[in-house]
């Protein structure tokens, strides 16, 4: 368990050490998970060798966002000036992610050949 943990600790610290070199504005841990991925695709056994450890890490994934929510707690003064705004951008944020990946999808699906199965 350990070795994975430093496994993707690793590929963690490899992303920030390309972002920075690069002076990239992908976050060094988005890197990292994509090396991670493309490592997981070209050796497919190394998935199953450290699935109870990435299993067990997102069992705690909830604790994450305590963080968050004492942020949120700690400037609540804040939030009653940038409250309305703040919640209309996630609003119109969401709604927009959720049509930009339902329209990808659909269009992926009509690239592939795949009926259209959209309601008329």
């Amino acid at each position: 368990m350990i070795f994975h943990l430093g496994l993707f600790l690793g590929f963690q610290l490899l992303g920030e050490i390309i972002a920075r070199v690069f002076a990239l504005r992908l976050p060094g841990p988005v890197i990292g998970m994509i090396l991670l991925t493309v490592l997981l695709v070209v050796r497919p056994n190394v998935g199953k060798q450290i699935e109870g450890t990435a299993t067990k890490v997102l069992s705690y994934l909830s604790l994450l966002f305590v963080p968050a929510g004492v942020g949120i707690i700690q400037y609540f003064d804040q939030m009653s000036e940038i409250g309305l705004p703040l919640a209309a951008a996630l609003l119109g944020s969401t709604i927009l992610a959720i049509g930009a990946g339902s329209l990808t999808f659909k269009y992926v699906g009509r690239a592939m050949g795949q009926p259209d199965e959209t309601p008329q």
